[in-house]
């Protein structure tokens, strides 16, 4: 089910949203979830070269390992 949000915007950003949106010929609604989606999309998560960078690093992996084994083991402890 769809949520109502009422957001302020400065005029200049909204003048700036609702400029990008015309020019997209989309709502200014729309250009904002979409704008924020792919905010939280390249900031939060993994792009393909950091989880090869990841996979590939033998140490990180090994002390990853031994983490989720003190978890199961219900040993060590968080710092």
């Amino acid at each position: 089910m769809s949520k109502i949000v009422t957001l302020r915007l400065d005029e200049k950003v909204y003048e700036l949203f609702h400029g990008m949106a015309n020019s997209d010929n989309r709502p200014l609604s729309n250009f904002i979830t979409t704008a924020a989606l792919r905010y939280i999309e390249e900031n939060e998560y993994v792009n393909e070269y950091e989880m090869n960078e990841i996979k590939n690093n033998k140490e990180l992996n090994k002390s990853i390992k031994k983490g989720l084994q003190d978890v199961k083991n219900e040993s060590g402890h968080f710092v």
